[in-house]
């Protein structure tokens, strides 16, 4: 049995406490949050103990595992101190919305990075998986493009996407790290950014993108992104090949369809926010990590990973404000 902790006890840490109360080899055994009614209430709900003291996670000896669901900027030194601490980590995304804060995590845990997994949840998704898998496999042929169509309900607050980082940070890392996974090594990049919210526009980000990626081998990714939506959460991805096309649509409330005078194949409505939509792969994610833990393998996606899509979306940003086209080096360059 793995005894894992939780490190914040918002929205995330929910997730993943309910995703460990539900695992057969796995159980919560400590919630830290400085807000202590947060952390003693999540706590209770699973029969574990609780802290505001961060650094007891750190010191508890029956604690094997982490999962870091604090706010960004507390991701490194909370994922260095877990791994110098002797403990496996799965830390949400983005680990930073630095560059350079992904580079000091990586070298301050050179040696033990394999300890390490980063929460692109979306890898997990059974539908995202089984195309990735069946395109790797050759069933289409080669790829040649891929569109991920990735629309939120609505906005966050202001007051959150302020400390964001930014639409290609928070919102399209998750696609970035999803077309990353699909096309291998990426050399261009393209975004459009578009500022039709005034109260977004005002934080100086964009609610909405369009992002194009061109890999080594030919293939280029569309990401199209909006932070509002009218028919709820639409999640929708195509792998495309000489082969032929693979493709997941939306999940809805019910298959059941309508079919009447007015109008025929009327389906539910879109699952409406993501914790609905990828529960699955919450739960996947987390028996990946239990599983790489007890083998003492490296999960994925690790770290580098994670840095591979935080270069994306900081060309993406370039991209969007400069207008221009960003090229990336390759594994081919110097340096």
């Amino acid at each position: 049995m793995l005894h894992v902790a939780v490190i914040g006890a918002g929205r995330i840490g929910a997730v993943h406490a309910a995703s460990l109360a539900s695992h057969p080899r796995a159980r919560l055994a400590l919630v830290a949050d400085p807000v202590g009614e947060g952390a003693a209430r999540l706590a209770e709900r699973y029969g574990a103990r609780s802290t505001t003291d961060v650094a007891d996670v750190y010191s508890s000896t029956d604690v094997e595992a982490v999962i870091v669901c604090s706010p960004t900027t507390l991701h490194v030194e909370q994922v260095v101190a877990s791994v110098r601490a002797g403990k496996a980590v799965l830390c949400e995304k983005p680990v930073d919305v630095s560059l350079a804060r992904v580079d000091e995590c990586l070298a301050a845990v050179a040696g033990r990075e394999h300890r390490v997994m980063v929460g692109f949840n979306r890898r997990f998704d059974p539908g995202i998986a089984e195309i990735q898998a069946r395109t790797a496999a050759g069933e289409i042929g080669p790829l040649e493009q891929l569109t991920i169509i990735s629309r939120d309900p609505a906005a966050p607050p202001a007051a959150y996407l302020a400390g964001s980082g930014g639409i290609f940070h928070d919102m399209t890392v998750h696609d970035l790290d999803t077309a990353g996974y699909f096309l291998g090594e990426v050399v261009e990049v393209t975004a459009v950014g578009q500022q039709l919210d005034p109260e977004i526009a005002a934080l100086g980000d964009f609610d909405a993108a369009v992002v194009t990626l061109r890999a080594s081998s030919g293939a280029v990714a569309t990401i199209v992104n909006s932070r509002h939506c009218a028919s709820g959460y639409d999640q929708r991805l195509e792998a495309f090949g000489p082969r032929g096309s693979l493709r997941l649509e939306n999940l809805t409330t019910t298959s059941v369809r309508h079919h009447g005078a007015s109008t025929s194949d009327v389906a539910g409505p879109y699952l409406d926010f993501f914790l609905e939509r990828y529960a699955a792969a919450y739960r996947l994610e987390l028996d990946h990590f239990v599983s790489a833990v007890e083998a003492g393998t490296a999960p994925s996606p690790g770290l580098h990973d994670g840095r591979a899509a935080l270069v994306l979306a900081d060309a993406a940003t370039r991209s969007a404000r400069s207008g221009e086209r960003v090229t990336l080096p390759t594994t081919g360059d110097d340096g």
